[in-house]
């Protein structure tokens, strides 16, 4: 087994009002929510408290919900995130991954209803929980590629 850099991930929930954010411990093991950002006027500003909270967390790249029509199909909300991530890849100069998003805002809301939340509490939290959820599904996408690997070796 080859040991491996630690490295630490930025997950990004990003809709037209807010935007979810959660991020990886330093190993790159677990993920915590962090906060949501409510949209502002101009996308410029949002794309730069990103990349402040990229740099505060030190990532090396940025796991993006990608919000597929459920027939898998690029939808209107999908087009507007790729822009918004490439301008934010452009800024920080970190790597961006995008993960199908389908039903994670279902979960999320089913996860917090489970957890005892009020459905009024959901708005503020909704979105960081499928933060949490994106980067959790890259996770373990990376460690299934990487046992592949592994026992291709």
């Amino acid at each position: 087994m080859t040991a491996t850099t630690p490295t630490r991930y930025l997950g990004l929930d990003i809709g037209s009002k807010r935007i979810g954010v959660a991020v990886t411990d330093e190993l790159g093991l677990t993920v915590q929510p962090v906060l949501t950002l409510n949209r502002r006027s101009h996308t410029r500003e949002d794309i730069r408290s990103v990349a402040r909270l990229c740099r505060r967390y030190s990532v090396a790249a940025i796991i993006v919900g990608d919000p597929l029509h459920l027939s898998g199909e690029v939808s209107r909300q999908s087009e507007r995130v790729h822009a918004f991530a490439a301008e934010l890849g452009e800024l920080t100069k970190l790597p961006i991954h995008f993960i199908d998003e389908r039903l994670t805002s279902h979960a999320a809301h089913e996860i917090l209803y489970e957890a005892g939340h009020r459905r009024q509490r959901h708005k503020e939290l909704v979105d960081q929980v499928a933060a949490v959820l994106i980067l959790e599904t890259f996770l373990e996408a990376l460690k299934q590629s990487q046992a592949n690997q592994e026992s291709s070796d």
